[in-house]
């Protein structure tokens, strides 16, 4: 089930009651640093099936079971993962180290994992005085090679102001060696500000969250379906903290408070 949205079809969130109580408890006051791993391996497990369902390619199988021994008619024959494809995974530090293992790990689980990669990028935010995020700087970062051909997936918890996204995607293109079949964004929580850079900036990546928070639009704006009034959207505080988000997961996740 997809939440209805007027950004088109590089955009797709999930309406889905039992993911959005998981991500419930995962911005939940009462939610601490021993019990937060789990939710968002449960979350990410989600968006991981649907990420690769939707953008890695498939076609018809045939692979025999335990009961081919007794029964030879016990085949599967049907829908499959193409296992020609390679996937690759790209770790944003520090918040997007679990979620990308998650995807590495379901990956691994249901492609060969020689056709299965995680990469490492190393993306800091940078404020001003204020608290404000200014850009993005990228320090010591590990990219296993090209991406020709290859879906690519950037689990990024919160899409915020959409930098984190944007200077990931630049990366890939800077390798050379190719084109990837497309490049998927999997946020927990994603605002209209970050929408917004991500579709105009990136043609080559498609957005896939588990909410899209605007809490911060008027009244008016909420009452229409996320898209009809995209400038108007707002989701991010002045120091750009998405509402109502899950405050500093990050953080939480590492117990960091840095």
């Amino acid at each position: 089930m997809d939440e209805a949205h007027a950004y088109g079809p590089r955009l797709r969130v999930l309406a889905e009651p039992t993911l959005r109580s998981v991500l419930a408890r995962i911005g939940h006051p009462s939610t601490g640093t021993a019990e937060l791993p789990g939710l968002v391996r449960t979350a990410y497990a989600r968006l991981t099936f649907a990420a690769l369902d939707e953008h890695f390619p498939s076609g018809d199988g045939r692979t025999p079971t335990r009961m081919t021994a007794s029964e030879p008619r016990a085949v599967y024959s049907g829908p499959l993962l193409r296992a020609d494809t390679r996937l690759v995974v790209c770790a944003v530090i520090r918040a997007g180290l679990l979620p990308a293992q998650v995807c590495y790990e379901i990956a691994c689980q249901v492609l060969p994992p020689e056709h299965v990669r995680l990469d490492f990028l190393n993306l800091s935010r940078e404020t001003d005085a204020h608290g404000r995020v200014t850009g993005v700087r990228m320090d010591g970062s590990k990219l296993g090679g090209d991406v020709r051909d290859a879906v690519v997936l950037v689990p990024d918890p919160m899409g915020a102001t959409g930098g984190t996204l944007a200077h990931t995607a630049a990366c890939y293109r800077s390798l050379g060696g190719g084109t990837p079949r497309a490049i998927v964004a999997l946020h927990l929580m994603v605002t209209p500000e970050a929408v917004r850079r991500v579709l105009a900036e990136c043609p080559e990546v498609h957005v896939l969250a588990g909410r899209f928070d605007r809490a911060l639009s008027d009244p008016a704006v909420l009452a229409t379906p996320p898209g009809t009034h995209p400038e108007r959207e707002r989701g991010l505080t002045d120091v750009q903290y998405i509402v109502p988000g899950a405050g500093g997961m990050g953080e939480l996740l590492t117990n960091s408070w840095v």
